[in-house]
């Protein structure tokens, strides 16, 4: 799997840490092994331009997704493959968003951006939490890869 992330926030992270969830979500979730998923880590004055540009949106978010190619997921022997592996798309985090955020909910900027960075997989999985019974599915397979990703870490 290869995964890119380039860190333009300013802010220090964990780089190595935000890869690691990403290729456990993404191996946890079946995606075809030779995929390549772009991870980039942004300044809130460019993450509120994306937010405005692609979603309309006002102010800066924490994670956009922007998926490229369905093809790389692997559905397992009973579904022939859409062919070659390729890229996923791209994920974009803004940690100053991911900071606030993590100060709201009790847990540490590193956890809430490990949050977002599956969040954005999921969305570039074709996962989507606009219908309620959508975002439960969404919300407990986040839940469940990350409980999965932290107790591989402890071991």
């Amino acid at each position: 799997m290869s995964i890119e992330i380039a860190n333009e926030s300013g802010v220090e992270v964990d780089t190595d840490a935000v890869l690691a969830v990403a290729r456990h979500a993404l191996n946890e979730m079946g995606v075809n092994p030779l995929a390549e998923l772009s991870i980039l880590l942004v300044d809130v004055e460019y993450m509120t331009e994306l937010n405005h540009r692609w979603m309309g949106g006002d102010g800066p978010t924490d994670v956009l997704a922007f998926p490229m190619d369905e093809g790389s997921v692997d559905h397992g022997p009973g579904e022939v493959s859409a062919g070659e592996p390729g890229l996923l798309g791209d994920i974009v985090l803004c940690p100053d968003v991911a900071e606030k955020q993590a100060a709201a909910a009790g847990h540490s900027p590193a956890d809430e951006l490990h949050l977002l960075t599956v969040h954005g997989v999921l969305h570039l999985l074709g996962y989507d939490h606009a219908e309620p019974d959508e975002e439960r599915e969404m919300f407990a397979l986040q839940a469940r890869l990350l409980t999965s990703w932290r107790a591989a870490q402890t071991r």
